[in-house]
């Protein structure tokens, strides 16, 4: 059983250009994104922590984020990078979790598989940049986060399923996914990872 879906809309080429055309804004917005990665699963932890099936991996997840925030904050000092006082206001995101259904069970499934449907489109986005890059550590490094973002994508999914059955599980994920499409393709290229 597959336990993602991929995403519909393929970012295109000129999404790469604009990452690379700033590469130190992509860094910062990078940043950014592995922090607020982190908030996300311990936000689950705080709004669900009777949900025991999934209390540890969620923290285990959060670990894992910040440790990506620190390894690309590392990145960016290397660089002369500074971290920025304020980051703008992501509509990615933000659009996508005002899909969120009302009810606390729907909404319990929703940002599970909110949590699995950014972490899909992360986990594409760095492919499309190690592909491009010339540095070695730089490929090495977005290779290595491609591969870390698709299993969180999974790991999502798989805590969806320990709560709900299989066709509502998908049935939703595809429903997100078609929304998600829709909002990606509304937004501009700039050098950020949505």
């Amino acid at each position: 059983m597959k336990l993602s879906i991929d995403v519909l809309y393929q970012t295109p080429k000129a999404w790469t250009e604009a990452v690379l055309s700033d590469f130190n804004t992509f860094l910062q917005d990078h940043a950014n994104c592995e922090r607020k990665a982190a908030a996300f699963a311990m936000s689950m932890v705080a709004k669900y922590p009777y949900r025991t099936k999934i209390l540890h991996p969620l923290i285990d997840t959060a670990i894992e984020e910040l440790e990506h925030f620190r390894d690309v904050v590392h990145l960016m000092s290397s660089r002369g990078v500074p971290l920025p006082i304020e980051m703008p206001e992501d509509e990615y995101t933000k659009k996508l979790i005002a899909s969120c259904r009302p009810t606390r069970e729907e909404r319990f499934l929703d940002r599970l598989l909110l949590g699995s449907v950014f972490e899909t489109r992360g986990a594409e986005r760095f492919k499309l940049i190690y592909e491009v890059l010339d540095d070695p550590q730089l490929k090495k490094f977005y290779h290595n986060l491609w591969a870390s973002e698709a299993k969180h994508s999974n790991n999502y999914v798989k805590f969806a399923l320990l709560y709900f059955d299989q066709n509502t599980v998908y049935e939703r994920l595809k429903q997100l996914i078609d929304i998600e499409s829709n909002i990606v393709q509304s937004l501009p290229f700039k050098p950020a990872l949505h």
